[in-house]
């Protein structure tokens, strides 16, 4: 089975990202040249992400062809939302795959599967490993007869849970050099940066997801905002700004 495992320990707060990553064209034994299935997505520990299947450039295929998405190791698939007309979607029993059948007239079996784009919806296991890619992700196309037409593969990267910015409160006043504070992923490297994009302190978040770090140079005093980025293992995630106001000299500490 593909079902994720449960978590071991608190969730944190994670974001699902749809990535851009290339994939390895198909070997030639299952596709023409010039074809080739695929799709890629990031998704971070606990969430769910958008696999985009295209790339079939074949033949027409009538009705009763069907795409399948098989899920790599590590995930399910808890979602095929494409609505288009003359297609139906399932989910496999236990999340191991998701399929879209062809069922439209024949007026549309032309462009029954060529230059259009099916999503399928991956949920990643809580405990995966950000930075890791999980094995297993197929893609097949079939035609009525069940003899496969394409087939390709698609990269599905665990991605890394955005970091949380808890101190300092937005509104509130601030010393020229606050303790700034919150939560990642345990050992991410975690960087503060203001809204010049100038780095402001940088931490690494300690075994049970928390960080603290306070900024090196004075900040200049007025409005100003901060957002932390946290990094592991190639991948990363964004905290939400916040508004700050440092207090003028006669505050600073």
């Amino acid at each position: 089975m593909h079902r994720p495992k449960k978590a071991a320990g608190a969730a944190l707060a994670a974001v699902a990202v749809v990535g851009t990553l290339a994939v390895s064209a198909p070997p030639p034994e299952t596709a023409a040249p010039g074809r080739g299935l695929w799709g890629a997505v990031t998704i971070a520990p606990g969430r769910e992400g958008i696999v985009e299947a295209s790339g079939y450039e074949g033949a027409a295929l009538g009705a009763g062809s069907v795409l399948t998405l098989t899920a790599p190791e590590g995930s399910e698939v808890t979602g095929v939302p494409f609505t288009g007309s003359g297609y139906r979607g399932v989910v496999v029993s236990g999340g191991g795959a998701g399929t879209y059948t062809f069922a439209g007239s024949a007026a549309a079996v032309a462009q029954a599967w060529r230059g259009r784009t099916f999503p399928f919806v991956l949920a990643v296991a809580p405990d995966a490993v950000p930075g890791t890619r999980l094995r297993g992700c197929v893609l097949r196309l079939t035609d009525a007869r069940g003899a496969v037409q394409d087939q390709g593969t698609c990269e599905v990267t665990v991605g890394l849970p955005g970091p949380t910015l808890t101190r300092p409160e937005s509104g509130v006043p601030l010393p020229a050099r606050p303790e700034i504070a919150g939560t990642a992923y345990p050992g991410a490297q975690v960087t503060v940066r203001d809204a010049l994009e100038n780095e402001v302190c940088a931490t690494t978040a300690t075994a049970v997801g928390s960080w603290s770090c306070v900024p090196g140079p004075a900040l200049p005093s007025g409005p100003g905002r901060l957002q932390a980025t946290a990094t592991l293992n190639g991948v990363s995630g964004t905290s939400e700004q916040i508004a700050i106001t440092v207090a003028g000299a006669a505050g600073r500490s």
